[in-house]
């Protein structure tokens, strides 16, 4: 590793907390397209064919090179498969498709060496290629232990012998969910677990003097991901190395809940500077996934030539500790805030706060997008399972009735003007706080404030009693890192006050004024609102992954009120922060899938979608699926045609049960254990 290619402080996961800084990785040689060093951040997918259906492959690896891929992905689940990428990469190179290959192993040495000998780059998981995960064995001696890496190494030796006889590259992917047993058996299934089941492949690989490597950490669940990453390259850099990077979030479903949860995972990374390459899990078309990463890839494209420093220098941040030892990066804690006026902060789950001042106010169905469903025939409200906590009126009043339980906020002076301030708090800039003095809620009092401030002498003029709550804005290019260093800086203050972090999102329009129809409004109001929930999810996700947030607040004048409500609560049930609703882990599909995954997974989320917090994995093979799925409370698994296997978290319930009865039967067993509630 070149001595100046990482210049991380001891006991740090990247190179700078506080301004964008990429994390330099060694060069690794994929084809003709290297990764790492400076080359960009590369964009990859996997196809979703039967390996063996080589015009299908090649046709559908053509689209998804179309559509972005710098690398493809393809399952070689045996030998047959391994022996048929040789036609797929010949047809390929025929029809003027140079894309490199990769070749995705599970379980089967003897096939990834095949494949080694043919395409660019293979995949292996460390928790299932020559170890295994039946836990027959519980408890391992040291010498057990020991001889266990022993004969791994003798079955792993020989792949590495081929990858570097053939220039070929190779990923040592840990997967969250296939652990073996005996890294469960010692470190359990966390990060420190996934992290050292990589450790111990590529120190194999180092043994051999062989390099060309990249390592990937993939979770269902973005906290796990974001931590075992952190603590990989923490672990990397303490024994001289400095591998790419494939960033991803396994299995993240599909449509807004993928999306969202790929950024939390992806998008806290990127921003910190880490990450070679991308992968998007979408159960959808591949071809789908590769602009999700490229939206993603190119904030961090224009940050690099755009970057400018923060207004925090690396040195004066305390060690990194987050500020407290009880803020650790490679675990969750939430920070610890005084609970005010009984509503945000402390315990309470994070709150959601919206814009309504430039909405109409006359009428009351204005709401429904904000989760108060307006009946004019009762004159009354029904809350959804997503409603919003705060709606910001500005200087605006409505002509109707509220709510009950609905909080109103209004600018300071509009507020003071109020006859009624039963649920109405205002909204101060730190000015007019300092100022205000006698005439503030005793209730609550929300202040809106930025990193600069909490060094000015405005700050210490104020109460801080425990009707304060900040709220978090940022100008800065690289947002997150802005407040996030706020979130550090009160800690070292030691105050607790709750925060509400708030971003503000302007997109550049890309309609004429002539091509303003109604299809192209509905497309552009589309693509803004896919964008939104990346960058929202990436800004506002990173903070809350590490516990700091007591509310969010997303402001995008350009977008009705509907995505942006469904965004924040996407983004709180993505982090573990507030679950609202149904949660999906769905594979993206592969040549090993046995079902139609895109259209079983709608079929399951029509009928199980009310069920508030529970977690559904649906995968199409059992190969990877019992796995990839470990962080759910009921499994769908493909395992045959017209097969499927029911699981209660990782136990299996009934195996083999037709595919035309599978979803009752998975509402049976759901039913059985008290879990299910009818639809309203």
């Amino acid at each position: 590793m070149d001595a100046d290619a990482v210049k991380m402080l001891p006991g740090r996961y990247c190179n700078s907390l506080t301004e964008y800084s990429r994390f330099v990785t060694r060069e690794v040689f994929i084809g003709d397209v290297p990764m790492g060093g400076s080359n960009p951040i590369r964009i990859q997918s996997m196809t979703t064919t039967d390996t063996m259906d080589t015009i299908g492959t090649v046709e559908q690896t053509i689209r998804m090179v179309d559509a972005g891929c710098e690398y493809v992905r393809i399952t070689a689940p045996s030998i047959k498969e391994a022996n048929n990428l040789a036609e797929i990469k010949k047809q390929l190179r025929m029809r003027g498709c140079n894309v490199p290959l990769v070749a995705d192993i599970h379980f089967t040495p003897n096939a990834a060496e095949v494949a080694a000998r043919i395409v660019e780059k293979v995949r292996v998981n460390p928790g299932n290629y020559a170890d295994k995960k039946k836990f027959d064995q519980i408890d391992y001696t040291d010498l057990e232990y020991r001889a266990e890496l022993e004969r791994i190494f003798q079955k792993f030796a020989p792949l590495v012998k081929v990858c570097k006889e053939y220039g070929t590259a190779m990923r040592i992917g840990t997967n969250h969910g296939s652990l073996s047993d005996r890294i469960m058996s010692r470190y359990g299934d966390t990060p420190q677990g996934m992290v050292e089941s990589a450790m111990e492949f590529i120190r194999m690989c180092e043994t051999l003097g062989y390099y060309n490597l990249v390592v990937s950490m993939k979770s269902s669940n973005p906290q796990v991901m974001v931590q075992a990453y952190r603590l990989l390259v923490e672990t990397m850099v303490a024994e001289g190395m400095n591998y790419p990077l494939h960033l991803g979030v396994t299995e993240a479903g599909d449509g807004e809940d993928g999306r969202i949860k790929s950024a939390v995972g992806i998008g806290t990374l990127l921003e910190d500077g880490l990450g070679d390459t991308v992968r998007v899990s979408l159960t959808e078309e591949p071809e789908a996934e590769a602009p999700v990463a490229i939206a993603l890839v190119n904030r961090y494209t224009k940050r690099k030539a755009e970057s400018v420093k923060l207004k925090v220098k690396q040195d004066e941040l305390p060690a990194y500790n987050f500020g407290l030892s009880a803020h650790s990066p490679y675990e969750y804690r939430k920070r610890e805030t005084y609970e005010a006026n009984a509503f945000i902060g402390g315990h309470m789950v994070p709150r959601v706060v919206v814009d309504l001042s430039k909405a109409n106010l006359k009428d009351p169905a204005v709401l429904n997008d904000a989760g108060y469903i307006y009946s004019p025939i009762l004159d009354k409200y029904n809350m959804a399972e997503q409603s919003v906590d705060f709606v910001f009126m500005g200087d605006s009043l409505p002509s109707f009735n509220m709510p009950g339980n609905l909080r109103q906020l209004y600018n300071y002076n509009t507020w003071l003007a109020l006859a009624n301030k039963t649920l109405c708090h205002p909204v101060f800039t730190l000015a007019e706080y300092v100022a205000a003095d006698a005439n503030r809620s005793s209730a609550l009092n929300l202040v809106r404030i930025t990193h600069a401030d909490l060094d000015s002498e405005a700050l210490g003029l104020i109460p801080l009693d425990h009707s304060l709550v900040f709220v978090l804005e940022t100008n800065e290019l690289h947002g997150m890192a802005d407040q996030r260093s706020f979130f550090m800086k009160l800690q070292e203050m030691e105050l607790d006050v709750p925060v509400i972090v708030k971003r503000s999102y302007v997109f550049e329009s890309q309609e004429s004024e002539a091509g303003k129809s109604e299809g192209n409004l509905i497309s552009q109001i589309s693509n803004l609102t896919s964008n939104l929930q990346l960058y929202a999810a990436t800004d506002l996700g990173a903070l809350l992954v590490d516990g700091f947030g007591d509310g969010i607040w997303i402001d995008a004048p350009e977008l009705p009120l509907a995505p942006i409500t469904s965004t924040a609560f996407g983004i709180l049930q993505a982090t573990r922060s507030r679950i609202s609703k149904t949660e999906y882990i769905s594979c993206p599909s592969c040549g090993r899938t046995l079902f139609d995954l895109m259209i079983t997974t709608q079929m399951i989320r029509s009928r199980t979608s009310h069920l508030k917090g529970l977690k559904i994995g649906i995968m199409g093979c059992i190969v990877n699926g019992p796995g990839e799925m470990a962080d759910a409370d009921y499994g769908y698994v493909g395992s045959g045609p017209d097969k499927i296997t029911l699981y209660r978290g990782k136990e299996v319930v009934k195996k083999n049960v037709n595919t035309d009865n599978a979803l009752d039967e998975l509402i049976d067993i759901i039913k059985s254990d008290g879990n299910w509630i009818e639809p309203v």
